[in-house]
């Protein structure tokens, strides 16, 4: 079956369901080198162009993960806004291997070391053995499949929607992962690219391994900008004078809940500060959560710390259902080098421990299933490249938590794309999701009427405000 065949099939979309999307499925081969062998399905989902008489084309979107892990896969197009809506066809899609689309499992296997935002020593051999558990549960479940998921394939997929909707271009809003997939699409497809929009932006100079830990120093930017504010606030906080002091502060609740073992009482607060640093509009409600907690401490009041910090709602992984689970992350994520040398990764532990423990960066710097890996690549990742690339936008916040701001300024450089920098702002995935009025206008002329800024490098405020607590 030559690849035309696949360029060439009939869509048929349902009729609308509840939320407006309708429904189609698309075969592609597992393979693209042997498209006679087995074949996926890749679920498309389709809010047409609300003015047919402005329609210009079709754009797809992606976002999270990867792997799905916080992306919306066919729901992500009915969070983009009105204006686009006239302009395109908004085409979703779950990628090969999870949601809708045939997916890649992997065995659940519950991890026996304990959550911790800061693990000991004691902990490395068991978060190891965890992960080798880890990467045998996504082998045995997921097989001859797990090569085959790869961005790169992501990529022909994608090309394989555009054939089949009868479009000679398709335009593209990638967010986080996707950032990645829409380069690479451009870099390997580029006279099938119109407009695209790079937005929270994965670093493509870095191995997966160095994407993740950066993610604690991103975080810690964050505490260091909310430390500076609340010193300057002293007055008000009482936590210190510099930023240095305020930090302090936490390092005492912190140590007086180590003295008492109250482990998972402190991996939640790291937890908490991390998050309410990167929300400029919590920075105030942090302050106070610091200072009640070592009051209550200072008292010997436990269960008033805990419910302070219990009160917070901070993330922590749950426990799976089921004999199965999605297991893209791990698929994808081996598509860069990681290191077999289990010390490296102990380094990197001890490193982020002592300086960026807030959130739980310190855990990206742990051994991943990389270190067992039990397949090989079948090509090389995508080296991206300008030539035919067409002009486009990054957007990328400064104070992004998850995909460093140096992420944004490299990808922008090396496509050639002006940056949007969005400043004082700890958002990741932002144009169309974050509520930002001034970007979302900015990356509407572009994406409707193709106007893009002058300069290399514009920036928008964030739009989400400090509170308004004066200096002392």
């Amino acid at each position: 079956m030559p690849l035309k065949e696949f360029y060439d099939q009939q869509v048929n979309w349902s009729p609308p369901f509840e939320d407006g999307l309708e429904r189609a499925t698309v075969v592609v081969p597992r393979d693209y080198s042997d498209p006679d062998g087995p074949k996926l399905t890749i679920a498309l989902a389709r809010l047409k162009a609300t003015d047919p008489a402005k329609r210009r084309g079709v754009l797809l979107a992606v976002n999270g993960g990867p792997g799905g892990d916080g992306g919306d896969g066919l729901g992500l197009v009915k969070r983009l806004g009105a204006r686009v809506r006239t302009a395109y066809d908004l085409i979703g899609f779950d990628p090969r291997g999870y949601g809708e689309s045939t997916k890649l499992y992997s065995e659940v296997t519950i991890p026996k070391a304990p959550f911790d935002s800061r693990p000991p020593d004691s902990l490395f051999e068991q978060l190891a053995e965890d992960m080798r558990l880890r990467e045998l549960g996504c082998q045995k479940a997921g097989g001859e499949l797990r090569p085959h998921i790869t961005t790169r394939n992501t990529a022909r997929d994608m090309d394989v929607i555009r054939g089949v909707l009868g479009e000679e271009k398709i335009s593209f809003v990638g967010y986080a992962y996707g950032t990645y997939v829409g380069a690479v699409y451009g870099t390997m497809f580029p006279e099938n690219l119109d407009r695209t929009v790079l937005d929270s932006c994965i670093n493509p100079q870095w191995t997966w391994r160095e994407q993740f830990v950066t993610q604690a120093e991103a975080v810690y930017r964050n505490v260091e900008l909310w430390a500076k504010w609340t010193a300057d606030r002293n007055g008000h906080f009482h936590l210190g004078t510099t930023a240095d002091d305020v930090i302090a502060e936490i390092e005492k609740v912190v140590a007086k809940l180590d003295d008492q073992e109250q482990v998972h009482l402190r991996t939640l607060l790291d937890g908490a500060v991390g998050t309410r640093a990167t929300d400029r509009a919590q920075w105030d409600s942090l302050g106070y959560l610091i200072g009640d907690l070592g009051t209550a401490l200072d008292d010997g009041n436990l269960d008033k710390a805990r419910t302070l910090i219990v009160g917070q709602g901070t993330w922590r992984p749950q426990d799976q259902e089921g004999d199965l689970r999605v297991g893209v992350l791990e698929a994808i994520t081996l598509e860069t080098y990681w290191p077999q040398d289990l010390e490296v990764y102990y380094a990197d532990v001890r490193r982020h421990r002592a300086k960026h423990p807030y959130g739980y960066g310190v855990l990206r710097a742990q051994p991943w299933v990389g270190a067992f890996r039990t397949f090989e690549s079948l090509e090389p990742p995508t080296k991206l490249a300008q030539p035919g690339y067409p002009k486009g936008l990054v957007v990328q916040a400064d104070g992004d938590p998850m995909d460093r701001y140096e992420g944004g300024v490299v990808l922008a450089e090396l496509l050639g794309h002006p940056l949007v920098v969005i400043e004082d702002s700890g958002d990741h995935e932002v144009y169309g999701l974050a509520g930002n009025e001034v970007l979302d206008a900015l990356v509407d002329d572009y994406l409707v009427d193709g106007v893009l800024p002058e300069q290399d490098r514009v920036t928008v405020p964030g739009h989400v405000q400090r509170p308004d607590i004066p200096k002392d």
